[in-house]
């Protein structure tokens, strides 16, 4: 875990990793701080948790010398949340050589799916020389 590359917006948005292997791939958020005016949990901010963990998932399936770029998200959003942490789940749903997509499934406390996402990544080859 240590050795995941940390995210400014992971640090601002409170994710925290606890697991992280190609075939899954998860982290939890707390709802406090990521709210809309009407005090439910803000979609984006269930967007950014799903991207990341979709993001570090692609990352670990990219193969050397690849790295994902991130081309499209969607996600539905079920049930609101107040107060508490979401978790979320981001396991493949397909592992190309230039391409991968990842279902994300975030949940309450309570074990209830507060929304479910998809990423899908290009998966690039690594630039020479460049230290982006």
């Amino acid at each position: 875990m240590a050795a995941l590359p940390k995210a400014p917006l992971d640090d601002r948005l409170g994710i925290e990793y606890i697991e992280a292997r190609p075939e899954r791939v998860v982290a939890r958020m707390p709802v406090d701080g990521n709210t809309q005016p009407l005090g439910l949990l803000h979609g984006g901010a269930s967007c950014v948790l799903a991207e990341s963990l979709g993001s570090v998932a692609a990352a670990l399936n990219a193969g050397p010398g690849r790295f994902p770029v991130g081309v499209d998200i969607n996600a539905t959003h079920h049930r609101g949340v107040r107060a508490g942490h979401v978790t979320g789940v981001a396991t493949p749903a397909h592992l190309g050589r230039s391409s991968a997509s990842f279902e994300i499934v975030l949940s309450d406390d309570d074990g209830s799916r507060v929304c479910t996402a998809r990423l899908t990544c290009v998966l690039r080859p690594a630039p020479s020389g460049r230290r982006d």
